[in-house]
């Protein structure tokens, strides 16, 4: 690693808070007629952000829907106590899929290596199919915005891998 990237991380902030928002209409239906749900992939983003040392101050299920979603990201950028917000799920190829769409109009500065370093890694794992995988970040108002595949796989890769390294890092460049 460089010497100024080694500095750059030493002076990233050390306490990061997150909000998890999963992207599925199926677990929101679920959800609003009282089922017991099953969010593995939120289950899992939540432990990998504690385990890293970082905190989880908001955790929701929202439908795919564009406003659901825009009020979700409109309240992280108002909000004092949200460094990174993860949208989880619709990112796929489907006419429901809407998530990247709906969050990258807020999006003051992309970061294209998330997505590219995704597909790379995830070639790795499934080979070509690698291809139909959609992942973004970006920055806006001094927070981190990641929107990733709701597989638990693509979570685990997405978080381990590029996430929780370089999170801190990001943050005190977006600010």
């Amino acid at each position: 690693m460089s010497e100024s990237t080694l500095k750059h991380k030493a002076e990233a902030p050390k306490k990061l808070d997150f909000a998890i928002f999963v992207c599925s209409t199926s677990r929101y239906n679920q959800l609003k007629r009282g089922e017991k749900i099953k969010d593995e992939s939120g289950d899992l983003i939540e432990k990998l952000v504690k385990a890293y040392g970082y905190s989880v101050v908001c955790r929701k299920i929202l439908p795919d829907d564009r406003e659901a979603i825009e009020k979700e990201v409109k309240n992280v950028l108002k909000s004092a106590d949200i460094d990174v917000a993860v949208f989880c799920g619709g990112t796929g190829l489907t006419h429901t899929d809407i998530t990247i769409e709906t969050v990258s109009p807020y999006i003051e500065k992309t970061l294209p290596g998330f997505g590219e370093l995704f597909r790379l890694l995830s070639y790795e794992q499934i080979g070509s199919a690698a291809i139909l995988s959609r992942a973004f970040a970006g920055i806006a108002k001094g927070k981190a915005f990641f929107c990733i595949p709701g597989s638990p796989d693509a979570v685990k890769l997405c978080l381990e891998k590029l996430i929780l390294p370089e999170a801190a890092h990001i943050v005190k460049h977006a600010r």
